[in-house]
């Protein structure tokens, strides 16, 4: 099977994984976590955070002449409502990228040992490439390059084109990196691990950033909320459930994806190697006619 075929049939085995009870309590949990962790900084933040900002906006030669353009365009409340969707803008991706790493570090390896007991990867050897302290400076460290390039490429966000292109990029990219890794961490070596990522950096990219795509479903969602501020609590809370469930499913395709390339390599690596033994045997003892 190649890799644009196991791309599908994983992406048909999440869809389905997914809706199983206990994914779903697995994208329940670290939803919970993180709204109440940051409901509460919002909370207390909320009011002397729009005050800064707000002083900052006006002093600011490019968001005053946003605000001018949208007064002049016939949004007269526009002076009002954007220091919070400029907060809200950069809350959405510090949120987003706190629940992927949480997801990744406490939720994927729930989800790998789910789908290893299943029958076609159960035979499947462990090799543990990657512990604990790996997984977290792993994750920690594509986190902190994710989000650098958030704020280097924030302040483009709003405009029509790049606000569809650059989340499903950045969310895309962070995705293949710590789903690429936790996956493998258990089952794979490091040899194994760096063998797969080089072989198929092509597919886990694309899947990292179909994910993406289908998490700029509720950043389109969470945006649009902004604008009327009334429904925001509310609204943010269901995006970030969609986030979860998004980052869940993703979890599962890559999963189906890397074990079952994982099982790929092993037996094609055994296939090579009684190749060369027959070989050999059959130098050594030569059949005479």
């Amino acid at each position: 099977m190649d890799a644009m075929q196991q791309v599908i049939k994983s992406f048909g085995l999440a869809l389905v994984g997914s809706m199983h009870p206990r994914m779903l309590w697995l994208s329940l949990r670290p939803f919970l976590i993180v709204s109440v962790l940051w409901g509460c900084l919002i909370w207390l933040t909320w009011t002397p955070a729009l005050e800064m900002l707000s002083a900052f906006l006006t002093a600011s030669m490019f968001t005053s002449w946003i605000q001018d353009g949208l007064v002049w365009a016939g949004f007269e409340n526009a002076r009002a409502w954007i220091a919070p969707l400029f907060f809200v803008m950069l809350l959405i991706p510090l949120i987003c990228i706190s629940l992927l790493v949480l997801i990744a570090f406490t939720t994927v390896p729930a989800i790998v040992a789910v789908v290893s007991r299943q029958s076609a990867y159960k035979d499947l050897d462990c090799k543990r490439g990657g512990g604990f302290l790996g997984s977290f400076f792993y994750t920690l460290w594509s986190a902190l390059i994710c989000l650098a390039l958030v704020m280097l490429t924030l302040p483009v966000w709003w405009m029509p084109p790049l606000v569809a292109v650059l989340p499903p990029l950045l969310w895309g990219w962070l995705t293949m990196r710590l789903m690429s890794y936790d996956v493998l961490a258990r089952h794979a070596s490091p040899q194994e691990r760096d063998l797969l990522l080089a072989k198929y950096r092509w597919p886990l990219l694309s899947m990292g950033i179909a994910s993406g795509m289908l998490g700029a479903v509720p950043t389109f969602f969470w945006a649009t909320s902004a604008l009327a501020l009334v429904l925001f609590p509310l609204v943010s809370f269901v995006a970030l459930w969609i986030y979860s469930l998004i980052f869940v499913f993703a979890a599962l395709w890559f999963s189906h994806f890397l074990l079952a390339a994982l099982k790929d390599l092993r037996r094609d690596e055994l296939e090579a190697v009684l190749t060369i033994e027959s070989r050999v045997i059959e130098s050594e003892h030569p059949h005479h006619g």
